[in-house]
């Protein structure tokens, strides 16, 4: 899976599953403070990954990513 794969299908996921405006994903957008995503969210992102991308994230690295640009630098290693 490329880059601009793995970019279109967190976009999508994002849009659909937690009706986010396209507009709002921006690559340096704060995952918590931009894109309120909350604790719960998180949650159902874990679920998500697994489903979508085959690996089940841990919450300690998921703890670190901070920006919507690291969430795709992370799908894009565990790949």
């Amino acid at each position: 899976m490329t880059k601009q794969e793995i970019i279109d299908k967190v976009n999508e996921l994002l849009i659909e599953e937690f009706e986010m405006e396209a507009e709002a994903l921006q690559p340096e957008a704060s995952l918590k403070q931009d894109l309120e995503i909350d604790s719960l969210d998180f949650v159902d992102i874990v679920v998500l990954i697994d489903r979508e991308f085959g690996f089940k994230p841990k919450a300690e690295e998921l703890k670190q990513v901070k920006t919507l640009q690291q969430f795709y630098d992370y799908i894009e290693q565990h790949l």
